[in-house]
């Protein structure tokens, strides 16, 4: 449980997308849409905060949820009170620069740029084509 930060002005708009609703339903349909499994899934929306709160069985469906609300536009935080059922080691997470590859990212991260698929990986169903990442999106890095 913690906060984490992003990057305001980068991600996705749901916003736009959920017409006549408040992002934070916009934020838990995205999450939802994800197919990410979040018990009790609360998401509340305070200026460019959002706050994810729930129940889920891994750390890894609790770090994508994470992710989820994060990469929203207009999300500069995110405070996670998310339980997990059974607590894993965390991941890190890495904001996107300008030129970044998954390669290069797994390069820096796992000393090995053909582990880049182990980060795509633990970005789906986020990331839909490895080749397709921008500055500013936070990816997920899990332990090697």
């Amino acid at each position: 449980m913690g906060i984490f930060d992003f990057v305001k002005e980068a991600g996705e708009d749901l916003l736009e997308r959920v017409s006549g609703k408040a992002g934070s339903e916009g934020i838990r349909k995205s999450i939802h849409d994800q197919g990410l499994q979040v018990d009790d899934l609360q998401v509340e929306v305070e200026g460019d905060v959002a706050t994810v709160r729930g129940r889920t069985a891994s750390q890894a469906e609790r770090e994508k949820a994470i992710l989820v609300a994060g990469n929203t536009k207009g999300v500069a935080r995110v405070s996670d009170a998310i339980e997990v059922a059974k607590p894993e080691p965390e991941s890190t997470y890495y904001e996107v620069k300008k030129g970044d590859t998954l390669g290069a990212i797994a390069k820096a991260h796992y000393g090995d740029a053909s582990k880049y698929p182990q980060i795509f990986e633990a970005n789906r169903p986020m990331l839909k084509d490895p080749d397709r990442i921008y500055p500013g999106q936070v990816l997920r890095i899990p332990p090697a």
